[in-house]
């Protein structure tokens, strides 16, 4: 299990968001070290990592979305139903992993990437619009929600440096069932899964124990 390379963005003007400075979406891979640390809270911090742009602070960046993975497996898979390439960094990932199980990726789940750097899986990615503008393909959203393969959202345990070619190892698993394909789904097609996600406990990011609370709560407990 390793990083094929590490994705970097600098913002740029889109007519798909309507956030002041564009979107950072388009992430390119980079060469040498970059550092990963914790960017703060939501709505303050952005991204995690060194020189990449987290624009629109209401709905991205922050300490639960601090660095986002998506599988090279994944992406090949999207290749061929797309029928066009897809360069590592494409899907606005910071970290483009090769053997990593990352929709079966419990949600409190820890990898060691390189020596130093500790990362948490937190959240499944959420399509949004500037998500749909950017790869320009019809009813792209909902095709993206029904392969409910979304990559996953880290958060930042122990700050490091890594790069392209990294090692990444799951040193800790929960004792739970909550993968990031079962959240998406639960956030996303089937609310019915709600209630499953409290097992994570504390790993869960707020939002989405709220959620689940609410779901809960008007099913009558």
């Amino acid at each position: 299990m390793k990083l094929l390379t590490v994705n970097v963005g600098r913002p740029a003007p889109s007519e798909h968001t309507d956030a002041e400075g564009g979107t950072g979406i388009d992430k390119r891979p980079v060469d040498g070290p970059v550092r990963v640390t914790a960017p703060g809270p939501r709505g303050t911090g952005g991204s995690g990592l060194a020189g990449d742009a987290v624009v629109d602070l209401r709905f991205h960046g922050g300490d639960d979305q601090a660095v986002y993975a998506y599988a090279r497996e994944d992406l090949d898979e999207w290749e061929r139903e797309l029928g066009r390439e897809l360069a590592n960094g494409y899907f606005g990932e910071n970290l483009t992993t090769s053997g990593v199980e990352v929709t079966g990726a419990l949600i409190g789940e820890r990898w060691r990437v390189g020596p130093r750097l500790l990362l948490e899986v937190s959240a499944p990615r959420i399509p949004c619009r500037t998500f749909h503008g950017w790869m320009a393909e019809h009813g792209w959203t909902k095709r993206f929600t029904q392969a409910a393969v979304p990559g996953a959202f880290l958060r930042v345990v122990e700050e490091g440096e890594i790069r392209a070619g990294d090692a990444v190892e799951v040193v800790h698993r929960p004792d739970h069932e909550v993968t990031i394909g079962l959240a998406f789904q639960a956030l996303t097609t089937r609310r019915e899964l709600l209630p499953r996600l409290l097992d994570a406990g504390g790993a869960l990011e707020e939002e989405a124990r709220e959620r689940a609370l609410k779901y809960v709560e008007r099913q009558g407990g």
